[in-house]
């Protein structure tokens, strides 16, 4: 390195006592309209190993498919309880968990509507950017036609839809490389 020049650097892991407050995963509360679920998984790297340092972002759309957001002018209800944003941390074993909502179907800028899905962020000691994908629901009938869906490769959509768990839970890995690797997305 050339004197003077500064050194590249990764991002983190300030997530943790930076970023992360109580409560930013409990999407849902009981007054919130809709399906009540909880989405969790892991975050895993190439080798299968927990993220235990990762910061989770999701945002959706309430069950009406109107996003709590100036720009979605729907003439669909908002939901006063619930604004469509969380954050978490994974903890020691690369866990992380929501309480949200089942949200509804959005028309993308075509007007197609897209199927419900849940958009999520991922930040990680190691990312220079932040990673982006979505969460689809399984037995959706929309998948069959979501613009965004289907142009991912059919052997790869997989890594995109979660799995039914006991108790109405989802649950959603996210790979960061390697086999089954999570579809990301350049946004």
């Amino acid at each position: 390195m050339a004197s003077g020049q500064t050194p590249s650097q990764t991002i983190g892991p300030f997530f943790g006592p930076a970023l992360i407050r109580p409560g930013l995963e409990m999407m849902a509360r009981p007054a919130t309209r809709g399906e009540h679920l909880i989405i969790e998984g892991r975050v895993l790297d190439g080798d299968r190993a927990a993220v235990t340092d990762a910061m989770i972002e999701i945002w959706q759309a309430n069950a009406e498919g109107r996003y709590d957001h100036p720009e979605d002018t729907q003439e669909k209800l908002l939901d006063a309880h619930f604004h469509g944003f969380g954050r978490t941390a994974t903890d020691a074993a690369g866990r992380y968990r929501f309480q949200t909502i089942r949200p509804g179907p959005v028309p993308d800028r075509r007007a197609t509507l897209q199927a419900p899905h849940i958009n999520v962020a991922i930040f990680a000691r190691g990312l220079l950017q932040r990673l982006a994908t979505r969460i689809y629901f399984p037995d959706e009938l929309l998948n069959a036609t979501d613009p965004v869906l289907n142009s991912v490769p059919p052997a790869r959509r997989g890594t995109l839809i979660a799995s039914a768990g006991a108790g109405g839970t989802l649950h959603f890995d996210i790979v960061l490389q390697g086999d089954d690797e999570t579809v990301f997305f350049d946004i």
